[in-house]
């Protein structure tokens, strides 16, 4: 989805990201393993709390590892302190030196790598130019937009020229519109970038269109990975389902008959049997204040409207009953249904309109 000529997964030995995260904090164990080639973007999703942070900063250094690996184009970093990784960090508040200018900003991490005032000068020069700031190397951050911040810190961390780039919600302290420019230009310039990058966040757009693979983790694991599409079309959890907008159940099929295990049967398309997960989108289902006799869905249950909120142009309606689902429809079909908290109704979807997949 992001436009990136797609790389492989690269082996052990290969140049690139070769990572076994183990951090035991208390109740709380990470263990997470990633394998990233140079010139691919990674992100890193997950709910607050998953593990995504603690993972970023155990790659940056920043956590000890209590077990595990981390080998970065061959070379072990276990032991590496932060300072002399060849990592760039862009943090979700960006860091940026509030008494140095933009210029000098850029300049400090080539500076700390040996380069005199002038050559350090120079590169941070060019990155500003690259990222459309050159008219803005004198100003302080308090004189700069969101925006522009947040390519000041990108130009700091690509300026020391890292074999790892690693962003912290990196689009998180911008507003809508503003976010939707600077995610273009990220965009643009991981495209370019021909190392290894990973992004942490929790905003399911960013990581569609900014990663070439995604890595879900929830409760310091791994629960899925893959591309964007992969991850869309076939989620394997509550959290992943609710992340694409898809209602999403677990059941044992026989044939084109999934019954569910917690509700009733589903007819679908495909042709399976043993464990699969049923998915649908809320636009899929159809709703009734009757039974809908007549009605080509072979799919249909009694349900109750638990609530109702809007998303977007539709409005969203959580229902309870023999089936819990979301079902999406228009502002109209919503008032002409009477639908309101408590209200009755029947949903129906098509078995055209489901997808099943195995476990």
């Amino acid at each position: 989805m992001t436009g990136r000529t797609r790389v492989t997964v690269p082996d052990a030995t290969a140049d690139g990201l070769d990572a076994r995260l183990v951090v035991d904090r208390g109740a709380f164990r990470l263990d997470v393993s990633l394998a990233v080639a140079p010139g691919e973007v990674v992100a890193l999703l997950g709910p607050n709390g998953a593990g995504k942070t603690t993972a970023l900063r155990a790659l940056a250094g920043l956590t000890p590892l209590t077990g595990g690996h981390l080998r970065l184009d061959g070379a072990a970093l276990e032991r590496t302190p932060p300072e002399s990784r060849p990592v760039g960090v862009v943090f979700q508040d960006y860091l940026l030196f509030p008494h140095l200018t933009a210029l000098d900003n850029v300049a400090f991490g080539p500076r700390c790598q040996g380069a005199s005032k002038a050559q350090a000068r120079a590169r941070a020069a060019e990155w500003l130019d690259r990222m459309g700031l050159a008219a803005h190397a004198g100003a302080k951050p308090r004189r700069l937009s969101g925006g522009q911040a947040q390519r000041v810190a990108l130009a700091r961390a690509l300026a020391t020229q890292p074999r790892l780039l690693l962003l912290d919600e990196p689009l998180a302290a911008l507003d809508a519109r503003t976010r939707l420019e600077v995610r273009a230009q990220l965009r643009r310039h991981l495209a370019e970038f021909e190392a290894v990058a990973v992004l942490v966040t929790h905003d399911p757009l960013d990581a569609m269109v900014l990663a070439d693979r995604l890595v879900v983790v929830e409760h310091g694991e791994v629960v899925q990975e893959g591309t964007p599409s992969h991850i869309a079309r076939r989620p394997r959890t509550d959290y992943i389902a609710q992340l694409v907008g898809l209602n999403l159940y677990r059941g044992e099929a026989d044939g084109h008959t999934v019954r569910l295990d917690a509700g009733p049967a589903l007819t679908t398309t495909e042709d399976l049997t043993g464990p699969v997960f049923v998915a649908f989108p809320p636009s899929a289902v159809t709703l009734y204040r009757e039974p809908p006799a007549g009605s080509s869905a072979r799919n249909h249950w009694r349900c109750e409207v638990a609530g109702l909120e809007t998303h977007g142009d539709q409005i969203r309606a959580d229902l309870t009953g023999e089936l819990p689902l979301a079902a999406d429809l228009t502002a109209v079909a919503a008032a002409e249904l009477d639908l309101h908290p408590g209200a009755e109704v029947w949903a129906a979807v098509k078995a055209t309109q489901t997808h099943a997949y195995p476990v």
